[in-house]
This record gives C-alpha cells, structure tokens and sequence, in this order.
C-alpha cells in the first residue's frame, strides 16, 4: 500500500501524506474522467435516451459538480474532518458505479445521483488535505500542488483511456466497476495513511469527542438527503438545468450589490471587475464544455476515426487536452513571463480576451474541416486535433488565473464567497453547453454525416463568432477593466497570476 515513506527520492522533501494525496488524486480522478467522456454515449446508444435528454442530464451532472464543491467545502472541516468526507464521498462514488454498471434506465438516476455526492464533496477535501500539509509559509506548497495536478492528468488520461476501450466493445458494464475499483484504491489509500492526513487547524479538529460525534451524524443526514435530492432533480434535467441558470443570474446580482456595499472606490471597482471577468470565463466555459457533449457526438459519427487497422474512439481525442495542458503550461508560462520581462504588458482581462478568441476560432475553423469531409461526410482528424489544441491553449490563459484573480480583486472576507461563485460559473457554462448542444443536434433524425454535417457546421460557426466577439469586446474595454483593478497593485497581480499559472 502507498504510504508516504519514499526516502530517497523527490517526495522525501516534501511532507507526510503528499505522496499519498498524488496517488488518491490519479484513482479519484479515473472514475469522473470515465463519466465525463462517455455518459452522453452511454445514455443515448445504451439505454436509448433521446440526445436532447441526454445532453440535458449531461448538463447537470456537470454543472452540479461544480456547484457541490462549495457544499464540500462547507462540511469538511466543520461537521467532518477532510479524511472523513472524503472517505464517505469515496463510498458514493462507488455505489454510483455499481448502480450504472448495471446499465439499466431505472438505475441511471440513482447512480448519478450517488457519484455526483462523492464527487462534489470529495474535490475539496483532496485540496484541503494537501495545504494543510504545509505552513503558511511554505515555499514546497506550489511543488506540491504542481504534482498534484500531474496526478489529477495522469487520472484523466487513464479514465478517457479505459472510456475509450470499453466503448468500443460496448461493454460499458465492465466499464464502470472498473472505475469504482478505482474509487476503492483511493478509499484504501487515505485509510491507510489515515494518521497522515488528519485536519490541522480546523473547527472540527478543535472540538471535543462529544461534539465531533453529533456534527457527524448531523453531517450525515445532510449527504444521505443528498442523493435523494439529486435523484428527483435529474429526472426533470430540463428544470434543474433553469434552476442553474436563474441562480448563475442571482449569483451575479448578488456579486454587484457586494460590490456596492463596499467602503472604499477601490474595493468598489475591484468587485465590478471580478463580476465583468465571470462573465466572460461564463462565456469561455459554454464552449469548453461542449466538449463532452455535442462535440463527442460530433466525433462518434462525423469523423474518420479509422487508422491503420483499429477504430479510434471518440475518449481518446480528449487526451489531446490533457497532453496539451501537461506540456504547455509550462511552455505558455515561460513564453508570458518573457513578454512580461521585455515590456508586453499581459494582463488579467487581456488574457481572458485572448482566451475566448482562441476557442472561438476552435469552433469557427471546424466548418472549414467540414466543407472537406470525404465522399462519406467523414471529416478529417486532424480539424478535431486542432480544436483541442485551441481550446487547451485557451484553458491555461483563463482557468489557473481565474483563482489568482480572486485574490487580487476579492477582500478577504469574500473571498471565500467569491470563490464559489467563480466554480459555479463553470457549471452555469456547462448547463449552456447543453443547450447549444441540442441546437447541434436539433431536428436531426439520422446520424449520417452526409444528413448532420452542416447542422454541425451551422452551430460551430455561430458559436465561435460569438466568442470571439466576446473577446473582441473584452479588449476594448481591457483599460477600464485595469483601472478598476487598481494599477497600483497590477504589478503584484500580474506577479501573481504569473505564479499561478505555473501551477
């Protein structure tokens, strides 16, 4: 069993419990991963939901992960130590993969309803967990974290791996207890270094027996309620979906009517920035997140996926972001702190401008990919591997920087607040994404690409337009946008942001 006693090697400078944390990461990940590439698969060519269902129960899922994350964040450490929580979200993630494994329509909502507790519980508690492995002023955190994140690739890679294979045997059976095998190797591994990763500092640490026993059972009831919950609001995926995007809108009344309640102009404008920057990583994640939906669709049936003697299958194109990500964050640091260095002034709502124009040209250029298809409709690879790469780019100039942003705009008191409603933004994008998935898809009766491709082409051209608008428009107000994040401290926020990017 992995336990942290690597002496000898690059972990031994690193604290109790980090190496254990890296190796939960890459099985906690393997599981979502397998989800997030095929669901939408599996719910329409396996239990024969319609695509538009399926897009819309794919919309959800997703958008409540995010949106679960701040109810994690709210339990572990109060009514649960990290361990714990995560522990029993471990649990729920496997119970929801025996009940989807048994590839039944009466299940589907029952397993989903059970993995989205455990993964929108347990993501929180793996980051807590490692920075409380450190001190305020450790420099190893970043290493850390960078690791951390390597694992969390590492996950993604195996899961759309394993999707892929699977997939094309049909067999999604073995798919999924293959997944909740991977759920229980992380089960194993944070009961093993149990002693490891006890909470340091935290309000549940500091209570007695007595107290931490009845919040537990508190605690309990809440997750057990969950499910349920999450069950009945799956089955009317199109309600749950609104209900996402009427709290995206509360959520962002409520960040200008914040920013109203401030003391000082500064603090005031910093806020306005934060709110005008959500919406445009809003805007960036409708797009993104079409990546497991209308977009996989797209290349199950309208791409030529045939090479040498083996099909490739529609998961394995998703590893092209994970590659990417991996090797070009890094490189897309290096690259902006050498402008930074010889005067180009890259900043926060210059980099978001220029994310969304990246992945609106990934999505404008596939119509040209389209108008190339062959005799067949199929359209080439290579216009996929490209979109990927424009997204991938677009995601290391607007996701590491997002959580660097709220440091530098958000006072300290918000910005707890605040940092859940940057994720939830992510969900809102994702509960978009089904819907101009459905547009894709919209009056299609056949799924010969010959009959779909200019659907396809149609929608893809729009919404890269649109974005790329967006980020046009981003641009030209970038210089009220700085001076409303304050450009005495820009130099620090750009310092900043470089770090984070890193990482």
């Amino acid at each position: 069993m992995m336990r942290d006693n690597s002496r000898g090697s690059a972990w031994s400078n690193l604290p109790e419990g980090v190496f254990a944390l890296f190796c939960i990461q890459i099985f906690s990940t393997l599981s979502f991963s397998v989800l997030y590439s095929t669901l939408v698969l599996y719910m329409n060519g396996s239990l024969g939901l319609s695509t538009t269902l399926a897009n819309s129960i794919m919309g959800v899922f997703v958008a409540f992960n995010y949106a679960l994350h701040l109810l994690g964040g709210y339990l572990g450490g109060r009514f649960f130590s990290y361990r714990s929580l995560f522990c029993i979200g471990m649990g729920a993630q496997v119970l929801g993969c025996v009940f989807l494994a048994s590839v039944s329509a009466e299940f589907l909502y029952y397993g989903l309803a059970a993995f989205l507790t455990g993964s929108g519980l347990n993501v929180t508690c793996v980051n807590c967990m490692l920075t409380q492995r450190f001190t305020p002023t450790d420099t190893r955190r970043e290493n850390a974290f960078l690791y951390n994140y390597a694992g969390m690739n590492i996950g993604f890679f195996i899961g759309f791996s394993l999707s892929g294979y699977f997939q094309l045997l049909h067999n999604y059976q073995r798919l999924f207890l293959f997944s909740s095998v991977g759920n229980l190797l992380a089960l194993f591994i944070c009961l093993y270094n149990w002693k490891a990763l006890a909470d340091v500092g935290t309000a549940h640490a500091r209570n007695t027996s007595t107290q931490q026993s009845r919040l537990f059972w508190l605690g309990m009831a809440a997750v057990v309620c969950l499910p349920i919950a999450l069950s009945h609001l799956l089955h009317f995926a199109d309600f749950a979906n609104r209900l996402v995007l009427i709290t995206g809108v509360l959520m962002l009344v409520v960040v200008y009517k914040l920013a109203g309640q401030q003391t000082t102009a500064e603090a005031r404008s910093k806020l306005y920035a934060f709110g005008v920057l959500m919406l445009a990583g809003t805007a960036f994640w409708t797009l993104f997140q079409i990546g497991p939906m209308g977009l996989t669709y797209f290349i199950a049936y309208n791409v030529e996926r045939s090479w040498m003697a083996m099909t490739i299958p529609p998961q394995w194109f998703q590893n092209i972001n994970t590659i990417c990500i991996v090797v070009g964050g890094p490189a897309m640091s290096f690259i902006l702190t050498r402008l930074r260095a010889r005067g180009v002034n890259i900043n926060i709502p210059l980099q978001f401008s220029m994310a969304l124009v990246l992945i609106g040209l990934a999505f404008a250029l596939m119509p040209v990919g389209i108008a190339t298809a062959n005799a067949q409709g199929l359209v080439s690879p290579f216009w996929v591997l490209l979109s990927f790469v424009l997204q991938s780019a677009g995601e290391l100039l607007i996701s590491p920087i997002g959580y660097a942003m709220i440091g530098a705009l958000v006072p300290g008191s918000l910005q707890g607040v605040m940092m859940g409603m940057w994720m939830l933004s992510t969900g809102v994008g994702a509960t978009l994404s089904s819907y101009s998935s459905n547009w894709m898809t919209m009056g299609q009766t056949s799924v010969d690409p010959v009959l779909t491709n200019a659907g396809y082409a149609h929608v893809f051209l729009n919404l890269g337009l649109m974005a790329m608008a967006v980020g046009l428009i981003l641009y030209l107000f970038a210089g009220r946008i700085k001076q409303w994040m304050d450009e005495k401290s820009k130099a620090q926020t750009l310092k900043t942001g470089s770090v984070v990017l890193n990482h």
